[in-house]
């Protein structure tokens, strides 16, 4: 994701946290939904369930329910040091419904923005698709083969961003590899993303507070010393206005612990270990300004629609190298391609490929960070070792999710190629206004299936 920017505001002691422990006051019941694993004779449905990211859940003293973390500072009592605090502190059960407004039923996930639950409100949230061991995420093997999904983003607006994404993270969420994790995937630890994001309080198994510096924007949040940095393939970033999928590669092999310039943050951005801006593929962006949206020609975005993403290699085979992201739609009955790009400067394409990501970023006047970290090929190496699959849904408090669907940079004419990604005016995405706004705004996932190119939607 572009952004990772999380809220929840208190009204008790159940606030946004993260730790490295279990705790045991709030059961933890993972949500039961179920995916399709397909070959070419068909697909068969398999019960698994998602867990809650630990950046989210109740972070108490292991003695009893003392925050360790209260609004965007550590109890430094408790948490004098990255280790003490590990120990001394632990990550509780999560009441899904209740307090975060996500719900499962047969093949489905929702997500509500903002939930009123019995100690706190929540803002967002963030899953994970647990595998058939309750220790492990399911790990996806994404090279040749096709990933597809149906989502209802009717009731997203301006500013929101209801996000399905691979990212690799480790498979045990860093249990075996680090000691003071004991939580586990179990509780959603191990997180990273090509962002390498440092508002993580825990970071392999230890406590994230050196150099904590609270948001000046975000009362729940802060940023540590280190960042945690991987491959991340955002197969889905929407809301009813404007959609993107897009490539992240990164120079490193699994899931980095970073700190200064591997990071990437300020004038470093492209001297990290991770392309950030990754290469992407936003229909308004590459110049079909009504493919998707509400009633538009091609994705009617006020319906639910199926969205088909294949990672082809160049020689066909699951040992080739990434040459192609190729995505298609299907809404009521009809098999929709993606758009074709009309850029100046861009040989026409529906797909990302090399080709087309060194076309835009000279096109678009951007840096080509995507080629610099290795192209389609370094994050086809990611695909094949496996990545972990997340659901969102979250508003953005850096940039009010403007580069998803408004002008961007904001200071920019939109008529200027590239700059122009949605309808949205430039004030919109206010995290204040779209909380208070839109507090019932929900997207489902649905009918989640894999399988090799050509065997998921037969």
């Amino acid at each position: 994701m572009k952004v990772v920017c999380l809220c929840i505001v208190l009204i008790a002691f159940a606030i946004q946290v993260n730790g490295q422990g279990a705790g045991h006051l709030t059961p933890e019941n993972h949500p039961a939904m179920s995916v399709s694993f397909c070959t070419k004779s068909g697909c068969s449905a398999q019960q698994r369930s998602v867990t809650l990211d630990s950046n989210w859940r109740w972070l108490h003293a292991n003695s009893g329910a003392t925050n360790c973390y209260t609004g965007n500072t550590w109890d430094t009592s408790l948490c004098p040091d990255p280790v003490t605090c590990s120990k001394s502190c632990v990550l509780d059960g999560a009441d899904y419904s209740g307090t975060y407004g996500i719900n499962t039923g047969g093949n489905s996930l929702s997500l509500k923005f903002v939930t009123h639950g019995p100690y706190s409100v929540n803002i967002g949230s963030r899953v994970y698709l647990m595998s058939s061991d309750p220790t492990k995420y399911e790990m996806f093997k994404l090279l040749n083969r096709e990933f597809t999904f149906d989502v209802d983003v009717s009731q997203l607006p301006c500013g929101l961003n209801g996000a399905l994404y691979f990212v690799e993270m480790p498979e045990d969420g860093g249990r075996s590899a680090y000691p003071l994790n004991t939580a586990g995937a179990n509780y959603g630890t191990g997180y990273c993303d090509a962002q390498c994001p440092r508002d993580m309080k825990f970071i392999n198994g230890e406590a994230n507070l050196i150099d904590w510096t609270p948001s000046p924007n975000d009362p729940n949040s802060g940023t540590g010393k280190y960042g945690t940095c991987c491959t991340e393939m955002d197969i889905w970033e929407a809301n009813s206005i404007s959609s993107a999928y897009t490539a992240h590669p990164c120079s490193v092999a699994g899931q980095l612990r970073c700190s200064g310039v591997a990071c990437g943050d300020g004038t470093d951005r492209y001297n990290g270990v991770c392309d950030k801006d990754g290469c992407d593929f936003n229909s308004y962006r590459m110049g079909n300004k009504t493919f998707f949206g509400p009633r538009w020609s091609g994705v009617d975005t006020t319906k639910k629609v199926t969205v088909v993403t294949q990672f082809a290699t160049n020689d066909g085979t699951d040992n080739g190298q990434l040459a192609q992201i190729s995505r298609f739609y299907v809404q009521n009955g009809r098999m929709i391609p993606n758009s074709l790009s009309v850029v100046g400067g861009v040989t026409p394409t529906r797909n990302i490929t090399d080709n087309m990501c060194v076309q835009s970023k000279k096109a678009f006047g951007d840096y080509n960070d995507f080629t610099s970290k290795g192209g389609l090929v370094q994050t086809g190496k990611a695909l094949a070792r496996g990545m972990v699959l997340v659901m969102s849904l979250w508003d953005d408090y850096t940039a009010h999710m403007l580069w998803l669907d408004s002008a961007y940079p904001a200071d920019k004419s939109p008529s200027t190629p590239g700059v122009g990604r949605g309808t949205c005016s430039t004030s919109s995405g206010v995290p204040a206004d779209v909380e208070r706004d839109s507090p019932n705004a929900t997207v489902s996932f649905s009918n989640i299936r894999f399988g090799p190119i050509g065997s998921t939607t037969r």
